[in-house]
């Protein structure tokens, strides 16, 4: 019986396992390869059940942590996850917020602690290729950030992880994109608007056609129902959405050995038993 190496996403919040590299978990999860979710945060100064952000005083931290909980739980299983792991970390919020200060805060946690932890799964699952954002944490967000930073960090201490991604936009892309959407009359979410400032389309090394699994990243995205600054996209026409977001674009941050045929498939050029 062959092997099929394992692929693990490290997020920063319950809900960015459907809004990045969704696509490719449902591909290769459909072609029988493990993947595993490692999700930073509880995700607390989400959108809470009054409609309030993380940031307002009279916000429910404690039930939107709950919510986020189910939430994430549903979208993994949707996207075929095969395991789920929470750090469990507090919710930093967004730069310049109050919450920053928490020692509890991811953004404040101890490097090497995480990364320690972060290798130690990748070992037990026989990762080969993570997934996490990039150095500026695709939009600036101090928890996706981190994850960048512990993510790296973790590669020092893994055994077995061969490459290392990270899902962008290119510039060509996003400019393109973010103008359709604007002549549509569509309010995009900051992580889609901020990213405008994104790689270079010359450092994509990856390019995968997600095309077939639009229907269930976009039910995906839906299942975190509680965070309504996400409305549009989860609205969003069939077609239109699958046009916009049937393709997803990586750039390899790192390679244990040197890397080619990957053009079109995150494990391309790797052998395995």
């Amino acid at each position: 019986m062959s092997f099929l190496p394992t692929l693990v996403c490290v997020h920063a919040h319950p809900d960015d396992e459907a809004f990045f590299a969704a696509g490719a978990v449902a591909h290769y999860a459909d072609l029988g390869h493990r993947v595993v979710l490692i999700t930073c945060t509880n995700g607390q100064l989400g959108i809470d059940q009054a409609g309030r952000a993380g940031s307002d005083p009279a916000h429910d931290s404690l039930t939107t942590r709950s919510v986020r909980a189910g939430e994430l739980q549903r979208a993994a299983a949707l996207l075929g996850f095969s395991r789920a792991v929470s750090l469990g970390y507090d919710d930093s919020g967004m730069a310049g917020w109050t919450q920053n200060e928490r020692p509890s805060a991811f953004m404040n946690a101890d490097v090497d602690a995480v990364a320690e932890t972060l290798a130690s799964i990748f070992d037990e699952e026989q990762a080969v290729v993570v997934v996490t954002y990039d150095e500026k944490g695709f939009y600036g967000h101090p928890d996706h950030v981190m994850a960048n930073v512990v993510t790296r960090r973790a590669l020092d201490f893994a055994k077995g992880v061969e490459r290392l991604y990270y899902p962008v936009v290119p510039r060509g892309v996003i400019t393109t994109f973010v103008d359709g959407a604007r002549d549509l009359g569509l309010s995009l979410p900051a992580w889609v608007l901020e990213a405008g400032t994104n790689v270079p389309d010359e450092l994509v090394t990856t390019t995968l056609d997600a095309r077939d699994y639009a229907t269930q990243k976009q039910a995906a995205m839906a299942t975190h129902a509680s965070q309504v600054d996400n409305d549009d996209v989860v609205r969003m026409n069939e077609d239109l959405f699958t046009l916009l977001f049937g393709t997803e674009y990586y750039q390899r941050a790192w390679s244990r050995y040197a890397a080619n045929g990957d053009h079109a498939d995150l494990f391309g050029g790797l052998s395995w038993d």
